[in-house]
This record gives structure tokens, C-alpha cells and sequence, in this order.
């Protein structure tokens, strides 16, 4: 996939899958493997062992990468799910709108 309508900080919500209709923000985008990391979402739980002295182990939770056309992007000032529209202004800048609302993200 080489471009994510979606950015680090972007709300968004699960369209399908184990967390459908939870909300989080994006921690991490990888592009190269169209994945998104959503905070609170597609948490998994890790057996680890402690490596070094000092170090705890035992089962640790955390964050799986789930990919990006399961989640669409939450408007922040309607709160709604919407798909990426852009704008160009009068100083040339382009910028992503809200369909739903036409608020500027």
C-alpha cells in the first residue's frame, strides 16, 4: 500500500473484526505493510521472559498491528466516520476535509 489516507494522531474506528466499533488513536502507520498500530485495539498478550537481571517477565499486554482498510478515520469535530477529502487554500497548501462537515483535520 503506498498511501495511507491515515496519519500518526488521526481517531479512528474498527470497521470489522474482534474490536469492531472501538475508537483509539493511531500510535504508529506502516506503510510499507499497510498496517496501523490503534491504541486500546487488537491487544494481545505476550509470554515473556525476563533476559536481563532486573528485568520482569510474565505476561505482558499490548498493541498488534491491524491493517489500515479496517479502520476509517473519525471526524474531530462531528464525530463521525468519514473518508479522506482534500482542499487546496488560496496559499496553495493542501489540506484534509471532512466530507460529512467540511471542518478541516
Amino acid at each position: 500500500m503506498k498511501n495511507m489516507s491515515i496519519r500518526k494522531d488521526d481517531t479512528v474506528i474498527v470497521l470489522s473484526g474482534k474490536d469492531k466499533g472501538k475508537k483509539g488513536k493511531v500510535l504508529t502507520v506502516m506503510p510499507k505493510d499497510g498496517k496501523v498500530i490503534v491504541e486500546k485495539v487488537n491487544v494481545i498478550s505476550r509470554h515473556q521472559k525476563p533476559r536481563k537481571q532486573g528485568e520482569e517477565g510474565g505476561i505482558i499486554k499490548r498493541e498488534a498491528p491491524i491493517y489500515a482498510c479496517k479502520v476509517m478515520r473519525v471526524c474531530p469535530k462531528c464525530d463521525k466516520p468519514t473518508r479522506p477529502a482534500h482542499k487546496t487554500l488560496a496559499d496553495g497548501k493542501k489540506v484534509r476535509v471532512c466530507k460529512k462537515c467540511g471542518a478541516e483535520i
